[in-house]
């Protein structure tokens, strides 16, 4: 373990190294780790993109550290490792907290924002036609503690199935499924996963999750397409299946300290530049972020509340655009009809915003 973890902190710095410019005499570059999850996941890309907004090349810069993702990004988080912010899955956190894994857990970390949703995967053979020809199979959800294996039994549970859970890395378990040695693999991740899209999955197919009463009290509801995954959904016939919220934290950090100055800092620019992430070019999970949604049972930190306060018309008209860029999307999608350009929906929605103006004067 210990190895591990020295092994770990020396790629840290040579990616801090390798990542850092020159600086001029006198300044000083702030650095802010954040933890994602597991390559196969959109989290590397966020954090991709969250980077390029937040770094001004001299004096402030994000570093993104790859982690494993469920209950040891939390501890990541807690014990610093150069770990100032993390991507966490609200289940595992709720998990987390409900198992009492780490005392007072909710008044140690608090969050900046609630992100984006990541969707439940249920990759199988073509004889597996529903979750219930996986009773008594092997069901491949990765790692014990991580952030598939804690939806996955959690799920399980409330659909009353009962599979046996494996830990394979989930590109091996893929490889298994594919000869037959296991009867599904389960993956929770933003759609479209890089997982699915980069590995071999001829002969497989996405399995619809029934939405059931006891999981949509728990989950949301949401569906994977042809779109997202072409050649494992049919192309009119989405898949059914839930998804779970997730959040970007901080952990323990103490009110003006330099930690504090530097997080403090980086908020003032992600959340006033945060429009700058719905453009093209980023990931399409930025859509679903509401900088002003919170999250009950947790603190948001203080510097993220401060800056809504302080901007709440700004906040407003963010949460207006995306209401705005949701109903189209939705009657692009009812009607069939040709696909808007971003650039029209922005066009779109400057209007609407001169025609409200205009009904309130």
């Amino acid at each position: 373990m210990a190895g591990s973890l020295i092994v770990r902190a020396i790629l840290v710095v040579l990616c801090v190294i390798a990542v850092t410019p020159a600086v001029r005499a006198g300044e000083t570059t702030d650095l802010i780790g954040v933890e994602t999850g597991g390559s196969a996941g959109i989290t590397v890309r966020l954090a991709e993109d969250l980077a390029s907004l937040i770094d001004d090349g001299t004096t402030r810069r994000i570093v993104p550290m790859v982690g494993q993702g469920g209950v040891q990004n939390i501890a990541d988080l807690l014990e610093g490792r150069g770990v100032d912010m993390a991507f966490l899955q609200m289940d595992v956190v709720d998990y987390a907290r409900s198992k009492k894994l780490f005392p007072d857990l909710e008044t140690r970390i608090g969050y900046i924002a609630k992100l984006n949703y990541v969707e439940f995967h249920l990759l199988a053979r073509p004889e597996v036609v529903s979750v219930a020809d996986l009773t008594g199979q092997v069901v491949n959800v990765g790692p014990a503690a991580g952030d598939t294996a804690i939806t996955a039994a959690k799920l399980f549970t409330l659909l009353k199935m009962s599979p046996i859970l494996g830990n394979d890395e989930q590109g091996v378990a893929i490889d298994k499924l594919r000869r037959g040695e296991i009867g599904a693999v389960a993956f929770v991740g933003g759609k479209p996963s890089p997982l699915l899209r980069l590995a071999d999955t001829t002969g497989l197919h996405l399995v619809p999750v029934p939405l059931a009463q006891d999981v949509v009290a728990v989950y949301v509801p949401s569906k994977l397409t042809a779109t997202d995954y072409p050649g494992l959904v049919p192309r009119d016939s989405p898949v059914e299946t839930v998804a779970v919220a997730t959040g970007l934290f901080v952990g323990p950090v103490t009110a003006g300290s330099d930690q504090y100055r530097k997080l403090a800092n980086m908020i003032d620019t992600f959340f006033t530049q945060f429009q700058t992430l719905l453009a093209p070019g980023h990931h399409a999970k930025w859509a679903e972020v509401n900088l002003s949604t919170q999250m009950p049972g947790w603190q948001r930190f203080a510097p993220a509340d401060e800056w809504l306060k302080r901007n709440s018309q700004v906040a407003a008209g963010q949460d207006l655009r995306m209401i705005f860029l949701r109903f189209l999307d939705e009657r692009e999608k009812a009607a069939g009809g040709q696909t808007m350009s971003p650039q029209q929906k922005d066009a779109l929605f400057d209007q609407f915003r001169r025609w409200q103006s205009g009904q309130s004067n």
